[in-house]
Parts: C-alpha cells; structure tokens; sequence
C-alpha cells in the first residue's frame, strides 16, 4: 500500500494513537507478507475446532490472524497460546466473549453477572468495576480482544438472544452504560469490539439461524443505533463486529438504488460497512463479521463468494470458518481474479496490524483483582428489581409464611466460580440454586418444601394450606440456537403454573430473563434478578426477607406492553 494512503488512515490518530515506531512496524510488516500470508491474516479461528499440531500448522504455515478459545480453565488457555505465540511471525489477537465477567474466557473466572444487571443498578460505577473484572481476568491469559460490548437496543421483548446480554432498550442508558465499558476496558490495554452492528433486537428472530432485521426508518435508526455507533466511536472504540442482520432502510438511503430484496446483512453489506461505518461516522477501527458460520451468513449467497465479498463490503477480518483451508482458497481464487483488490485486502490488513501494535503481546499474567467477588456482591445487591408488588406479603417471616414451597423452572445447576490471586487455588463449583435459596431459608427459620409434579394432583381451593408462600425461581438462560425463551409448564395439566393467585400467596423470582411476565401476568408480587449466581440469590433472599431494600432499576419494559400484566 502506498504511504499517503497508509497515511490517510491515520494510524497515529483515533482510535489507534499509534506511535511513529509501531507505525513503522505496520508498514514494514505489511510490505514483507505475500498475498497467501495477508490472506491468512483475515482469518480469526475456533482454537477448540484444531488439533494442537494442526493449528500450530495454522499460525506458522497459513499465518492465521486470530484465535478464539472457547471458556477453559486459565492453565489450560495460557498453555494452548504459548507454543502458538513462539509459533506466531505476526502476534495474535487473542479474542474472548468477555460479556459477562472473567468467565468469558476463562471457565474459573468470575461470572459478574450479565449486562443487564450491571445497568440495573443505574450506577456507572458498577460497569466501571464490571469492565476491569472483565480486563484483567482475560488479560491473565494474553487475551488482547473482546468481542464486547453487546451493545444492541432490546426492543423486543420475544427476541430469544439480545435479553440480558444487552444494557436494556432506553438509549441513553446503554450509550452510557456501554461507552463506561469501552473506555475502562481499553484504557487497561484491551480492545474492546462493539456488537451486533447494525443493531439486534428489533426482529423477534435469531441470527444465528437466518438473517434477521433491524426494521426501523433510516430515521429512527440514525437517531438510536446510529447515535450509540457515533458515541461509541466518538469515545475511541477499536474495533465493530458486524451482525448477519438487514438494515434495508439505512441501506436504501445510502443507495438509492438498492431493491429491498437486493438488501444483504451487515456483514456483507458495502452500503452499512463502508457508506454508513466508514464515510458516514469516520470509524477507522477493525472492522470484523461475526462469525460466518452463522445461517445469517451462509444463506445470504454463495460461500464461494460471500468470503470475499464481507472483505470487500469493508470487513477486515472474517470471524470462524466452516472450513478454514476452503474459505483461505475462495479467498485466494478472489485475489486472482480480481474480485478482491490487492487495495482493499491492504487496507484490511493495515488496520489489523495496528490494532496488533496497539495490544497484542502486552499484559500476559495481568494481576488478576482481588476485589471481584466483592464487586459482584455489590452489583447483585444494587440490580435486583422488584418489578410488581400487588399483595402484602414482604417482608417474609417465619410467622407469618412457616412454610416455603419452592418451584424451581428451568435450569437448576449454576457453575460458581471467582479467580484468585496467581498461584491461589481457583475454583468452579457446581451448585443448585433451590439448594441455595433452600439454604438461605431454612437458616433464617422457614420449613421449606420442594414442589413435585409427580405427586401433585388437581384440586380444589378450600383446603390450601393457609401458612404456605409459594417461591418461583427461574433460571431460563438466553441461548443461541433457540427460537423463544419462554416459560413450558408441565404436561400434567400445566399443576406447576401460579394457579390461585386470588388464594394463596406467590412470589415470582427471574434470574436470567426479565420478560416473564408474558407468560405469569397475574402473579401479584415479580422480581427480576437478570444473572443466577450465589451472591444474586443472596442478594434476592435478603431482599424477601427485609435485610436488604430493592434497589434496581428495571432496564426494560417488564410488563411487555401488556396491560393485564400490571394487575
């Protein structure tokens, strides 16, 4: 690439802030690689889908870019990247999916607790605590780069994959709340990676199965999503990650020309990636796809020719492959041809190399903070939210509710975990959190009893044990994959739904999805949690039992825009 468009770029600016050394570095070594070793540098892997040979073979013969391991136990991630590194000509981006806390990337880290909840405390300093949780502990291992924030706009409450991995739907909550996050977290030497561009939660659908859509006006886009992307870089954000989501709307006003069945998701789109990313909001960071194995990639057209067209709509690097040493050759087939541009797979590959010279190969065994489950004690103490309130039932006490039924809907084992200082044990502990709250109940004077479908049976009211309080607690978890997360009753007559809410007492508690109220809209008394780990069932115990006032602030509309849902 010639200097003054290497110059153009500006390396030594926003957000890179290179200086004349590292500039020099990614000059040098831009004009030292061979088209077959530019190619490789497109690419970030799944480490876990090699071999250890194979993909030592990766980054020494292909010359691969990036890798991402999927959560491991620290010893074991730092011990996959070290003959990787001695391997390595260039230094890689070591990538993580730090959303959540140290368990991102590290499966003995500390699950700080989801996004959601972080913004429910309606406290900056919490997500100031979150991020430097979510640093250090994947800077412990070398990871360099972190596909986070999530920061989509949860518009829709049936969507089955924004929920709590997001800030919530008010705007200014998240541009805050994310913008916090993007400027600790580089500012300890991390790159952060801003995602779902352009915008999940609006389609009620998932991208991992399909190409969805952010179906709002141009307008109305410019002044949300569009206003979060301009903050977000405004602030110094290193690098997008683009979803597999249609913006047909923006598209079209960028290209006038454009049909509305022409339109392509983000991740191949020249229109959102370079007219609106590049030419419209001046970003200068990395560019990547999410990953292209995803159906919202591989649907929209051929594999043979989306590889390359996601570089030349404006991507810089292509995120997982379903076959590496396929897509490196349609990758290779493009350059020839004349489909991929030499000047475009060098822009791609300057922008990759400084952000190498930014952070790779600077923190490994970063001191890890001793002061993480403290914090994570207090994040789940200020998000709690008691959402609906419509009996007289709290505080709880043993006079007045001996017994405590508990019905516990889906997922019951929760995994805790908090990293200790280097060389300390670690630990990940499977636990249950009935038995946790069963625990916490029965130490401060209740009889508990655990519902079972398989010994209940229907019945009238008259007979209702009138000293009993039925306990919900629900562990619905997000996932990819999975077209709704919604509440499934029991075949038997669905006997495990709040049946008699006008005649005895229940308390609902959600600790993964916030949007429960759809499906248990006349349950008087509706908590959210937003995260199931010990300290956040604590957390919710002492609040039931008036140790503890509710302090969250709900990020989203619970009530899901139904009325009866308030009742």
């Amino acid at each position: 690439m010639k200097a003054e468009h290497m110059n153009s770029m500006n390396l030594r600016e926003k957000p890179f802030y290179l200086t004349d050394d590292q500039v020099h570095w990614v000059e040098d070594t831009l004009a030292s690689l061979t088209p077959e070793q530019k190619v490789g540098q497109l690419f970030c892997v799944m480490g876990q889908d090699y071999g250890t040979d194979e993909l030592k073979t990766l980054v020494e013969d292909y010359n691969i870019g990036g890798i991402l391991f999927r959560p491991a136990p620290a010893d074991d991630i730092r011990a996959w990247y070290e003959p990787l590194d001695a391997a390595a000509r260039i230094p890689l981006l070591k990538a993580a999916n730090l959303e959540e806390g140290g368990t991102g990337a590290l499966s003995d880290g500390t699950f700080f607790g989801w996004p959601m909840a972080v913004a429910a405390t309606d406290d900056l300093s919490v997500m100031e605590k979150f991020a430097k949780v979510c640093a250090l502990e994947g800077e412990s291992v070398g990871i360099n780069w972190t596909f986070s924030p999530v920061c989509d706009l949860d518009l829709n409450y049936r969507n089955p994959i924004t929920n709590v991995r997001t800030c919530g739907s008010d705007l200014e909550r998240v541009k805050s709340f994310c913008s916090q996050y993007v400027r600790t977290l580089q500012e300890l030497g991390m790159a952060a990676c801003a995602k779902h561009y352009p915008g999940d939660g609006v389609d009620f659908r998932d991208q991992h199965l399909h190409p969805t859509y952010n179906s709002l006006s141009a307008k109305e886009w410019y002044e949300s999503y569009g206003a979060l992307y301009q903050q977000l870089i405004e602030d110094g954000l290193m690098s997008v990650m683009v979803g597999h989501i249609v913006q047909p709307n923006v598209a079209m006003d960028i290209n006038p020309d454009l049909r509305f069945e022409d339109c392509l998701p983000g991740s191949l789109s020249r229109e959102l990636l370079t007219g609106v990313l590049r030419e419209k909001f001046g970003f200068n960071g990395v560019i990547t796809t999410d990953a292209t194995i995803m159906s919202g990639f591989t649907q929209a057209m051929p594999r043979r020719k989306a590889i390359p067209t996601a570089i030349m709509a404006g991507c810089d690097m292509l995120v997982f492959t379903t076959g590496f040493y396929e897509d490196y050759q349609y990758m290779l087939d493009a350059l020839k041809s004349g489909f991929l541009t030499e000047e475009r797979l060098d822009e791609a590959l300057m922008r990759t190399l400084a952000l190498k010279a930014k952070v790779a190969g600077c923190f490994d065994n970063s001191p890890v903070l001793p002061e993480a489950k403290q914090w994570q004690a207090e994040c789940a103490d200020k998000c709690v939210t008691l959402v609906k309130n419509n009996q007289d039932v709290l505080p709880l006490t043993p006079e007045c509710f001996p017994l405590i039924r508990l019905v516990t809907l889906g997922k019951d084992e929760i995994t805790e975990g908090c990293m200790a200082a280097p060389g300390d044990a670690r630990y990940a502990i499977e636990s249950s959190m009935t038995a946790i709250a069963e625990e916490l109940l029965q130490a401060a004077g209740f009889q508990t009893e655990r519902f079972d479908i398989e010994q209940e049976e229907l019945h009238g009211t008259r007979d209702l044990p009138k000293n009993r309080l039925t306990l919900y607690l629900a562990n619905c978890e997000h996932a990819s994959n999975q077209t709704a997360v919604r509440l499934f009753w029991a075949k038997k007559h669905a006997l495990d739904v709040p049946r008699h809410v006008e005649e005895e007492p229940y308390i609902f508690v959600s600790f993964s999805n916030p949007y429960h109220l759809q499906d248990v809209p006349r349950v008087k008394t509706y908590i959210n949690a937003y995260s199931c780990h010990r300290p956040m069932i604590e957390a919710v115990i002492d609040k039931l039992l008036g140790k503890s006032t509710f302090k969250g602030t709900s990020p989203v509309d619970a009530f899901c825009g139904l009325p009866d849902a308030r009742l």
